[in-house]
């Protein structure tokens, strides 16, 4: 396995770096988290329409680049260094990955050629009020209606939940526990029985909403693939999600790195610059070791996305989303200490990266899940 970008993919990268650069600053973020869905919608169009990044991972037949999971990482680590605010993880990580991996080909001709486009925002809702990111954790529910079904229950820490265009719920079906009865359902935003309501959050950066589901009823192509066996393919749409959010934390986890190092630098303290004292260099160099074992997780864990039916993805998914939520923690609170008392202020983006980092730990499950996960797939 090659875990080298190619050429292609590498001016990918860049490209992605030098126009975020310019068009997600420090001023652009803060604009952004004050306005009323979190995101600027100038910036939202740019990014499908011009750029054409919504199609990264969507097949040419409908409207896409026909692109993969290592390319999206490749994008997401400089989204991750920008703290773009945007519906773009939302809409590509959760919604279309829900749709490539469980819809069908009908479904996927309906609504992918509009996120390709950048014209449809979507999401996934998974979690409860209890906050699990598994199949045994949906609490939602879902009856049969006619020739239809009807939904009832509360979702939680629904990424854009908001502002989604369609949501892919998961419900079980009534009476049914674990990975058996659970579906995923496409539900357009505005739907009867649909409420969808902003959740304060310590992070933003990315907004987050409640779902409420009274008697939500949907027609029968509402449902994604077999009743009732949404199960194992949920847990491969959270896999690559968290593959997904694991190259966006190593974006993270560098830009505070590079913070640190260039304050360091600057900051000068009985006559020389901090970063000359052994205790912020023994700092620094901890923070690079964790970049950049995160970095090769990520990696791995994208090139294994982008293998068909491959046995390693729960493992390098649970790997990737533990190792880099710790690391991008770790070094977002390094930076905040190597900054001193301004690593709190308004003015400077350490606070941020902080709270994006502990809000990112949670979200998809905690290292602490994660951990355990592998073990069980390691049969330890």
């Amino acid at each position: 396995m090659d875990f080298a970008f190619s050429e292609e993919q590498e001016e990918l990268r860049e490209t992605a770096r030098a126009f975020l650069a310019e068009r997600s600053g420090s001023e652009s973020v803060r604009a952004a988290m004050e306005s009323e869905h979190g995101h600027d919608p100038a910036l939202w169009k740019q990014l499908g329409t011009e750029l054409g990044w919504t199609a990264i991972t969507i097949p040419e037949s409908h409207g896409g680049l026909g692109l993969g999971w290592v390319e999206l990482v490749a994008l997401l680590e400089p989204m991750g260094e920008s703290l773009l605010c945007s519906p773009f993880f939302a809409t590509v990580a959760l919604g279309a990955n829900a749709l490539l991996e469980a819809g069908s080909e009908a479904q996927q001709a309906r609504y992918l050629p509009g996120i390709a486009e950048g014209e449809t925002r979507a999401t996934l809702a998974v979690a409860g009020p209890a906050g699990r990111w598994d199949a045994a954790g949906v609490s939602a529910t879902w009856r049969r209606d006619g020739a239809g079904y009807r939904l009832s229950g509360e979702k939680r820490f629904v990424l854009d939940g908001t502002s989604a265009d369609l949501l892919i719920v998961a419900a079980r079906a009534e009476g049914s526990a674990g990975d058996e009865g659970v579906s995923l359902f496409a539900v357009p935003a505005g739907s009867d029985g649909l409420v969808a309501t902003a959740l304060p959050t310590m992070d933003r950066t990315r907004r987050l909403a409640a779902l409420a589901l009274h008697d939500l009823v949907l027609p029968a192509d509402a449902r994604l693939g077999e009743e009732g066996a949404a199960a194992a393919p949920l847990r491969r749409i959270l896999d690559r999600a968290g593959i997904a959010l694991a190259a966006e934390q190593v974006g993270g986890a560098q830009r505070c790195l590079d913070a640190s190092v260039a304050y360091a630098k600057e900051r000068e303290q009985f006559g020389r610059p901090i970063g000359s004292f052994q205790a912020l260099k023994h700092k620094c160099a901890d923070m690079m070791v964790a970049v950049e074992t995160a970095r090769s997780a990520a990696y791995y864990a994208g090139c294994v996305a982008d293998e068909p039916g491959s046995d390693e993805l729960a493992a390098v998914a649970s790997l990737a989303k533990a190792w880099c939520s710790e690391a991008y923690f770790r070094c977002a609170a390094e930076s905040i200490q190597i900054h001193g008392g301004v690593g709190m202020t308004w003015e400077y983006d350490c606070h941020l990266h902080f709270k994006r980092a502990r809000a990112s730990e949670a979200f998809l499950g905690d290292p602490s899940e994660h951990r355990e996960r592998v073990a069980r797939e390691l049969g330890l």
